[in-house]
C-alpha cells in the first residue's frame, strides 16, 4: 500500500507518493496560483489524482491522503483554520477531497508534518519523543510526544517560535515582543550579520558579499569565521547563545530524547554549530547532572520531511 503527501509551501505544492517503508517513491511540484479556495481543493485533489496516474498506481492502492499546512488544523473536522501567507479561513478540505474521492484524508501543520517524518526516519526506532526545529524566516517546531504529534487543544501546539527568550525585545509579528525566532531564525541571524558589518568596515563579511549587504546571507558570519574575523565571531556567539536558550527552553519542559535542527542554518560545519550549540544546552538545562541527556542533532530530510510526515498522519494516528 501506498501513502499520498502533499505539502503546501509559500511558492509551491509538493505531493510525493510514499511507500510503507516510508520512502517517496515518485513526487510532482506546482506553483501555487491561490485564485479562491474552492480552485485550492480542486487543484489538491488534482495534484492527488495525476500523481497515481503519471505512476501507474490504482487509487485502492492508496491507504490515506494527507496534507500539511502553514498553519493550524481541525483534523477532526477535516477544516483548515488558517495559513500563514495564503488567505485561507476554515477551508473544509476534506469534504472538498471527498467530493472526488472517498478516502481517508488526515491534515497537520506543516512543521509537525516535517517533524513527523523525521520521527519515522530516525534511526533509533526506540525513541518516542522527538523535537523538530527548522531555523528559516521565523523559527518551525513540531513536537512528537509518545510517538504522537502535540497539536494542542486549537490545532496551535509546538509554535516555540514565540516563546519570549527577551523581555520587552524587538516586535514579532505575532504581536508579542522579544519571540526566540526574532533572535534564533536564519532572518534573525542575517540582521545581526549585517549590523555587524555597518559597525565594523573592515570585517572580511564585506569581501564574502562583495560589499553588498543585499547579499547576506544565514552563511556569511560563519564562512567569515574560517579568516579569523573578530566581528563574524562575535556574531556567531551571540546567534548560538540565543538559540541555546530556547532549544534549553525546550528542553526543560519536555525532556524530549531528541532534538533535530533543520533549515539552512543547520548546515553549517559541526565545529561552528553544533558542537558548541550542545555544550551550551547542556550547561543551561536542568538536570544537566543526569546521566541521560536530550540528544542536539541535525535534520536528515530537509525538503522530504513535509511529504513524508504528511503521507504518514493517518498511519500515526
Amino acid at each position: 500500500m501506498y501513502y499520498i503527501g502533499i505539502d503546501i509551501g509559500g511558492t509551491n505544492l509538493k505531493a510525493g507518493l510514499v511507500d510503507e517503508s516510508y520512502q517517496i517513491v515518485a513526487a510532482k511540484k506546482t506553483p501555487l496560483r491561490f485564485v479562491s479556495m474552492e480552485q485550492m481543493g480542486e487543484t489538491l485533489v488534482q495534484m492527488a489524482l495525476d500523481l497515481l496516474e503519471e505512476n501507474g498506481v490504482p487509487r485502492e492502492k492508496v491507504s490515506s491522503v494527507g496534507m500539511g499546512f502553514p498553519g493550524p488544523v481541525d483534523n477532526k473536522k477535516g477544516v483548515v483554520i488558517k495559513t500563514v501567507n495564503i488567505p485561507i479561513r476554515f477551508m473544509p478540505v476534506a469534504e472538498m477531497f471527498h467530493k472526488h474521492w472517498d478516502i481517508p484524508v488526515y491534515l497537520g501543520n506543516d512543521a509537525d508534518c516535517a517533524a513527523l517524518g523525521e520521527y519515522y526516519h530516525f534511526e533509533d526506532k526506540n525513541v518516542e519523543s522527538l523535537i523538530l526545529v527548522t531555523l528559516g524566516t521565523g523559527i518551525g517546531t513540531g513536537i512528537i510526544l509518545n510517538g504522537k504529534i502535540l497539536s494542542g487543544v486549537n490545532g496551535c501546539g509546538g509554535e516555540g517560535g514565540h516563546i519570549v527568550i527577551v523581555h520587552d525585545g524587538e516586535a514579532c509579528s505575532c504581536g508579542r515582543k522579544g519571540c526566540w525566532e526574532r533572535y534564533a531564525s536564519a532572518n534573525a541571524l542575517i540582521r545581526q550579520t549585517m549590523t555587524a558589518m555597518e559597525q565594523h568596515k573592515d570585517s572580511s563579511m564585506w569581501g564574502l558579499v562583495g560589499g553588498d549587504l543585499s547579499r547576506v546571507d544565514g552563511r556569511t558570519a560563519f564562512e567569515a569565521l574560517r579568516t579569523g574575523d573578530t566581528a563574524a565571531r562575535a556574531v556567531v556567539d551571540q546567534y548560538l547563545r540565543y538559540l541555546a536558550d530556547g532549544l534549553a527552553n525546550y528542553v526543560n519542559i519536555f525532556q524530549p530524547e531528541v532534538i533535530c535542527l533543520g533549515g539552512g542554518v543547520s548546515h553549517q560545519s559541526d565545529e561552528n554549530l553544533l558542537i558548541p550549540l550542545q555544550g551550551m544546552v547542556r550547561e543551561m538545562v536542568f538536570g544537566r547532572e543526569a546521566d541521560v541527556h536530550t540528544k542536539l542533532t541535525k535534520a536528515k530530510l530537509g525538503n522530504d520531511a513535509g511529504i513524508i510526515g504528511a503521507a504518514l498522519l493517518g498511519l500515526n494516528q
